[in-house]
């Protein structure tokens, strides 16, 4: 493995999975990884991939699916990160159709995307299917689940017979479809046993409510100013519990499918730079987002399955850090019969104090890697024009047509008069603060 391209991504060496994950991937026709969330498996079969690319084909050779646009945005970024030369498309729904079209004009060496997006583009004979040598299902499990199966098989019918399979999932006991089913797969298993919880502390917190809110928000002042992800079964109990906790002065940003891809872009980043203490989710953002480890993870609802409940805790305790699990239940409601881990119980003090309100807020700039601006432009207007330092700001993340930087709020008003008028680029933006 070329260590320029380790080096690129901020990595010195692989760990162990990665390692046996190249081997099995070069060796072998089809492969099957399992592997914790967050333990590396989009690094581990990217970069045999790119052992596996044609410098001299002009087509798509590698295709992968994802269940979520958020995971095929994380494996583009991932992927560029590697500047490898070699030119990668995302397509996915709720992104601009005739831009993924233009871009596939010079067709990429990978495509990643979401199953209905990319039976979209092969109906519409915008990418080559004969071309397609290595096919990766990636969270697989989750896409089947989430209804793209129609779609999963009509891809897998068109591409050719002789594509290697690569299937990837964090979840044990997984049924491999039988449309996409292989004569022959190699197993990688790097999952623990169910019971084998390494880092892990669970508590259990009494509701005297059926409504849990109120208990939530005690529990939230008695872990003080740590992050922590919030899980609930709907969308309508998220909407409703970032409403009720922002109005009992617990600023926090909400996560779920019904929502603008815009929206959901901005919630996860704002949680990533530290605006937002608290995200509040469905099972959406269990697994194959780009973000932090989280400390805690409390469950306002807990999911039906085991697979969602190890999901939802795999966002802490990655790579055998510790991590706090927390399970809100009122005195009525019976532990979910796949629960068997030893239970801590938490006597939650009434009178602990509100946490404080994160110093940091998001800028957000209608303008990014499309429109040219990168990372060291916007540092140069902030610092220059806006008169920060370096230690008041904070992540900057550019995407495509959009940017946002994080910035200390004490100084976000006189930033943002300063460089209202100013140009990047010499091209106006729109630059406020991100709501």
């Amino acid at each position: 493995m070329n260590p320029n391209t380790l080096h690129k991504i901020g990595i010195t060496s692989l760990n162990p999975m990665q390692l046996a994950a190249r081997d099995a991937i070069v060796q072998h026709k089809h492969v099957l990884l399992l592997s914790p969330t967050g333990s590396g498996k989009t690094l581990a079969f990217l970069l045999p991939l790119l052992e596996k690319l044609n410098p001299q084909s002009k087509q798509v050779q590698v295709l992968v699916l994802t269940p979520a646009r958020e995971l095929a945005i994380q494996i583009e970024e991932v992927w560029k990160k590697m500047a490898t030369g070699y030119k990668i498309t995302c397509a996915y729904g709720g992104h601009d159709m005739q831009e993924e079209i233009n871009s596939l004009q010079e067709p990429p060496a990978i495509m990643v995307g979401t199953p209905g997006r990319i039976a979209d583009h092969l109906k519409r004979r915008s990418v080559d299917a004969k071309s397609i040598h290595i096919f990766v299902f990636d969270e697989f499990d989750k896409s089947l689940a989430l209804g793209f199966e129609a779609d999963m098989e009509y891809i897998t019918r068109i591409l050719k017979p002789s594509v290697q399979k690569l299937f990837v999932s964090a979840t044990a006991s997984i049924r491999i479809p039988a449309f996409v089913e292989p004569a022959e797969i190699e197993v990688l298993d790097f999952l623990l046993p169910t019971n084998a919880s390494i880092g892990l502390d669970y508590f259990l917190v009494r509701s005297p409510e059926k409504d849990k809110l109120n208990t939530l928000y005690q529990l939230l002042c008695n872990l003080g100013n740590k992050q922590a992800f919030i899980f609930c079964n709907h969308r309508e109990a998220v909407e409703r519990t970032g409403t009720l906790l922002a109005e009992k002065g617990i600023p926090n940003t909400i996560f779920h499918g019904g929502m603008e891809q815009m929206q959901r872009e901005q919630a996860l980043i704002k949680f990533r730079n530290g605006t937002a203490q608290y995200l509040i989710a469905t099972d959406l953002a269990a697994r194959g987002l780009d973000i932090p480890d989280i400390e805690h993870i409390v469950h306002y609802h807990l999911p039906t399955t085991l697979p969602e409940f190890t999901h939802r805790n795999g966002r802490t305790a990655r790579m055998h850090a510790s991590g706090h699990i927390y399970l809100i239940l009122h005195h009525e409601e019976p532990l979910p019969q796949y629960f068997n881990e030893a239970l801590i119980e938490m006597n939650l003090l009434a009178n602990a104090p509100q946490p404080s309100a994160s110093n940091w807020a998001t800028v957000y700039i209608n303008g990014g890697k499309k429109e040219k601006i990168n990372k060291v432009d916007i540092v140069g207007l902030f610092m220059q024009k806006g008169k920060l330092t370096k230690d008041e700001l904070g992540l900057i993340v550019v995407k495509d047509h959009n940017s946002f930087v994080a910035v200390k709020k004490n100084k976000l008003s006189g930033l943002l008069k300063l460089v209202q008028l100013e140009k990047i680029k010499g091209k106006k933006f729109l630059i406020l603060e991100a709501k």
